[in-house]
């Protein structure tokens, strides 16, 4: 099995609350600093790191002296806003020792669904990633009683994967891995230690929660693989208790269970861009930007746009034509129908004179524009 980690430039680190909080009892800061000493290091030999912890609700419970979890959101509610002061609070100081800053990045759901706060989120970690700054992401289980009620960090971790077009994926859990059946049932389990993410198999095979501190059983990790794979990620889902096991794996020690994307990142931009996001709008091109485009992989810069139909918000994904209605490429826009069509035409520099502000240059970067055909 070869080391999908070792190659991987950027990285998504998920830690499960049952091993950041001792099982419950709070913080675990002798885990937290193993982790930040291996991100460190990982950072030290050039890739870019990006923590999804849970913990600020099991650190809430443990902080307000609760003996077991709430079930009343608006008690889960209080512990999240209590318990996220001593998540942060640890996480900063303990890579501030190794010359790290922390960020803390509270996200929802919402966020990465909605594509103008999806672009804010993945301008603002690419950001902190080009500053050599951790983010330390949770999701705001302060204000969104949805994710609380039904959502989990494995599924936060793959879309931050996404969000940000990582490599890898690593969820940090407090199983060995992935079994064929539930091992502490069945003896006879062995650990899947390769696999294609996606495969109906690995669902069948998952059984339901194990940890009464989390929200997510091996099942949401499964499932998390499975979307991560959709930008081309691949996923690990090993043990967090394993010594220097985010070291171990970059070195291209196989741990754990590794479920390989089966398509190329661009293959599966090209497929989440093209076939899973509704169109409200469009550009139309002159041929000199179209063969911007298809020949040289330019940005789309609103120089090169004849007209605008429909109606779009900033980053919401549009129809891109040629001037004979066929549609050349997709991709999410920049700025909104009405300031598209005030700008169609004019070189980037008139941007900010015409609009007031330039929040791009471009009306679509290349990296948010898949071609079709």
């Amino acid at each position: 099995m070869h080391s999908v980690v070792r190659n991987a430039h950027r990285i998504v680190v998920k830690v499960g609350s049952s091993l950041v909080t001792a099982e419950g009892r709070g913080l675990d800061h002798a885990a937290l600093s193993r982790w930040a000493e291996q991100i460190a290091a990982l950072s030290g030999q050039g890739k870019e790191v990006v923590l999804v912890s849970s913990g600020a609700i099991a650190e809430g419970i443990a902080r307000l002296g609760w003996k077991k979890r709430p079930k009343a959101v608006n008690e889960l509610q209080a512990a999240a806003a209590v318990g996220q002061m001593g998540l942060v609070q640890a996480y900063e100081s303990i890579f501030r020792t190794h010359g790290l800053h922390a960020a803390q990045v509270l996200l929802t759901h919402e966020d990465l669904a909605d594509r103008t706060r999806y672009l804010n989120a993945r301008t603002t970690l690419r950001t902190l990633l080009a500053l050599r700054a951790v983010p330390i992401i949770n999701e705001n289980d302060t204000v969104a009683t949805d994710e609380i009620r039904l959502g989990d960090n494995d599924t936060l971790g793959a879309l931050v994967t996404n969000l940000i077009e990582a490599d890898c994926l690593i969820i940090l859990t407090d199983q060995p891995g992935l079994y064929t059946a539930d091992p502490r049932k069945h003896p006879d389990a062995t650990l899947v230690m390769d696999a294609h993410a996606g495969d109906p198999d690995l669902e069948r095979m998952a059984g339901g929660a194990g940890s009464s501190i989390g929200t997510g059983g091996m099942l949401t990790k499964i499932l998390a693989a499975k979307r991560a794979a959709r930008s081309g990620a691949h996923t690990v889902i090993c043990s967090g208790r394993e010594q220097n096991v985010l070291l171990r794996l970059a070195s291209g020690e196989p741990i754990g269970s590794q479920l390989v994307a089966r398509h190329a990142p661009l293959a599966a931009r090209r497929q989440w861009l093209a076939d899973h996001l509704q169109l409200r709008g469009g550009v139309v091109l002159d041929d000199g930007a179209v063969r911007a485009l298809r020949e040289a992989g330019k940005s789309l810069l609103p120089v090169g746009v004849k007209g605008v139909t429909g109606e779009f918000e900033r980053g919401e994904v549009v129809a891109v034509v040629d001037t004979e209605g066929h549609e050349v490429a997709r991709g999410l826009i920049n700025y909104s129908a009405s300031e598209a069509r005030r700008i169609a035409g004019k070189p980037s520099g008139a941007i900010e004179a015409e609009l007031g502000y330039m929040d791009e240059p471009e009306l679509i970067h290349r990296d948010n524009l898949v071609l079709l055909g």
